[in-house]
Parts: C-alpha cells; structure tokens; sequence
C-alpha cells in the first residue's frame, strides 16, 4: 500500500506520483494519469486535514451508482466521495460505504490516507477496459453515476498484483459530449458547501 503522505513527503510530489505502477502503464501503454483514488474511514474528516495542508477545498456528495457490477454480478453500492486538485492531479477521497467490500479491504488499519487506484481518462471505458482484460485483468467494478445531464462511466481493473494498485478507466459526459470538470468548479462547490455548514451533497 501506499500512503498519501509519503508521496507528500516526496522531494517532488509530482515525480513521486508519476513513479506509481510506471512500468505497468508504460508496458500497457496507459494515458497520464488524471486521479489518485485515495481509501479514507472518514471522507469529510480527510478533507478537512488535506484542506489545513492547502489542498482544496474538497467537492463532497454521497449516494449511489446507477450501475454498480462487481465481478459480473449486479450489485448496490452507497458511498461518499471527495474531490479536489492538488498539483494537476485529481484527489478523490473515498469512504468504504454499504453494499460491498471493494474500498474497505484497502483501509489502512492505522487510519493512513491509502492511494488505492490510478485513474485514466478515456473515450470509452469498455474498449480499454476490454484490452486490458485482454491482457489477464479482469474487470473487477464496471459502474456509472449519474447526476442530471452529467454521467460518469467507470471500471475499476483487477491489476493489484501486478500493478500495486487498482487501474480505474473513466469517462465522464456531459448531455452526451465528453468532459472534464475544471478544477475551479469542484473548489468553488467545496467552498459553497464549507461556507453553508453542509459537508456533503446528495446525489
């Protein structure tokens, strides 16, 4: 496992994160890497710690995936989730949640800010979640959330003995056209919700 704060501890955080499973991507010839999938007991709690490191402010919501497939079987999953930017990368906080056992096996018994997976931005998550398993790594969670006009597809692959981590190919559209939701809007929604007193945003 490996702990946000050591890439923190890092000469260069970047460096330190461009390191994580670089033989792996570069072998499956992966895009850059656009998240860092961060296991947490507590989403809000986390964030307020990364806040006080000047990192955010953190965009939090809860609730549940229209699609949660776990191993090829239909599944419910409820969660709360985390966002916020820091250095180009994508910080996504994760909360173990109800319904399933995926986030929660990575939780660090000590209570440390585990990276628990990579996440790549793709055109479309099957094909490349397809040529993966091609290569002997198998979808572990196919999902899509849901929010108004905005869709977020996502597989989560099954690389953690090869790769260290878990590889998570995501798409998100908006009314059917791809995009990437700028850094700004997920820190002016995070200071929204700091200023009002409410946390979290249920989806």
């Amino acid at each position: 496992m490996v702990a946000l704060d050591d890439l923190f501890k890092a000469a260069d955080f970047r460096d330190a994160v461009e390191g994580l499973a670089s033989d792996f991507r570069a072998y499956h010839k992966l895009p850059e890497i656009h998240q860092l999938g961060i296991v947490v007991s507590d989403v809000e709690m986390a964030a307020v710690q990364l806040e006080e490191k000047g990192i955010g402010p953190f965009f939090i919501t809860s609730g549940n995936p229209v699609l949660w497939k776990e191993r090829g079987e239909d599944g419910n999953f409820e969660g709360k989730l985390g966002f916020a930017y820091h250095q180009g990368f994508e910080l996504e906080l994760l909360e173990p949640g109800k319904g399933s056992e995926f986030y929660r096996q990575f939780l660090d018994p000590e209570g440390a800010m585990v990276v628990h997976h990579l996440g790549f931005m793709v055109p479309d998550v099957d094909t490349w979640a397809e040529d993966l398993s091609s290569s002997g790594y198998p979808v572990w969670i196919r999902g899509k959330l849901k929010s108004g006009p905005s869709t977020a597809d996502f597989a989560y692959m099954d690389t953690v003995s090869d790769a260290g981590l878990v590889i998570e190919f995501i798409c998100w559209k908006l009314m059917g056209v791809r995009f990437n939701t700028p850094p700004s809007i997920f820190h002016a929604i995070g200071r929204i919700e700091k200023w009002t007193g409410k946390r979290s945003i249920s989806l």
